[in-house]
């Protein structure tokens, strides 16, 4: 009897033992988790950072360069009056050659000063862009560079999104992964009300029909087009500052004669519109 209850002691103790190491098994995979999700906020919040610090940088030197060009400008008209005088004072040129000259130093100030608003908004651009792109890639977090990359290219905020991700093979019906996804997307540009993109469909250059879809091009526009429903619909984006477009197989990132080559062309791209009126409206304003 006493040989029995020994055992059944002994099995107990196993068996809290075995239940213990699983909790603190479980335990230390969470910890891992939070670590590596603390990390990767981190590595955010430095890039962040140095973004800021090179803006604030750029920011300085064009106030610089604009403070001396201000001192330039200056100097200069005051040295055209002073030409004005000598040459009216020797009858040299008559005084309506000299106001038409007078005129035509103006424009050249008109012109340097709109030089310069031209470069403080590009400079304003840059830094708006930086931020957006930091956004984005904090909102969709460390998802495969493969599979989504993010970018700025000549002032333009480019999105890449890896057909997998989206839909499946020669299909243009958005898979429940492309929602969530989308969806991370969407919640970004939602907050930037005046911002207008373009969402545009790319594949590579297998020749495809299918149903309906007579080639790449169909393919390429069709997927562009469910992608932008989705925007809309499900996340309520606004329709007027989105545009479907299909590239088909004529603007490949890599080469089409490896299959990872046509893995990077089949993608989903969405481009961020520069907003051209504003530079437009500083082309247009009055001549004094």
């Amino acid at each position: 009897m006493k040989t029995k209850l020994l055992a059944c002691l002994l099995a107990v103790i196993l068996i809290e033992s075995c239940v213990s190491t699983r909790k603190y098994n479980e335990q230390v995979s969470q910890i891992a988790k939070e670590k590596s999700a603390h990390d990767a906020t981190k590595q955010d919040l430095n890039n962040c950072v140095t973004a800021v610090k090179v803006d604030e940088k750029k920011i300085a030197d064009l106030q610089a360069e604009l403070a001396m060009v201000q001192e330039h400008n200056t100097d200069l008209k005051l040295n055209t009056n002073q030409a004005f005088k000598q040459l009216e004072s020797l009858s040299v040129i008559t005084s309506a050659q000299a106001e038409s000259i007078k005129k035509s130093m103006e424009n050249m100030g008109y012109k340097d000063n709109m030089i310069f608003s031209l470069q403080s908004s590009l400079a304003q651009r840059d830094s708006l862009n930086m931020a957006l792109v930091m956004n984005l890639k904090g909102a969709i977090g460390n998802l495969d560079d493969k599979d989504i990359n993010i970018k700025v290219d000549k002032g333009v905020v480019y999105i890449d999104i890896s057909d997998k991700m989206l839909f499946a093979s020669g299909s243009y019906n958005i898979t429940e992964r492309a929602s969530e996804v989308l969806g991370k997307v969407a919640t970004v540009l939602k907050n930037q009300k005046d911002i207008e993109f373009m969402v545009e469909g790319h594949t590579d250059n297998v020749s495809f029909k299918r149903g309906d879809l007579l080639d790449n091009w169909d393919l390429s526009v069709k997927r562009a087009t469910a992608v932008v429903r989705v925007l809309q619909d499900k996340y309520d984006l606004n329709p007027a500052k989105m545009t479907a477009a299909g590239r088909g197989e004529y603007q490949p990132l890599n080469t089409n004669d490896t299959e990872e080559g046509k893995a990077a062309n089949r993608r989903t791209r969405i481009v961020i519109l520069p907003q051209l009126d504003q530079f437009f409206k500083l082309l247009e304003r009055p001549r004094r």
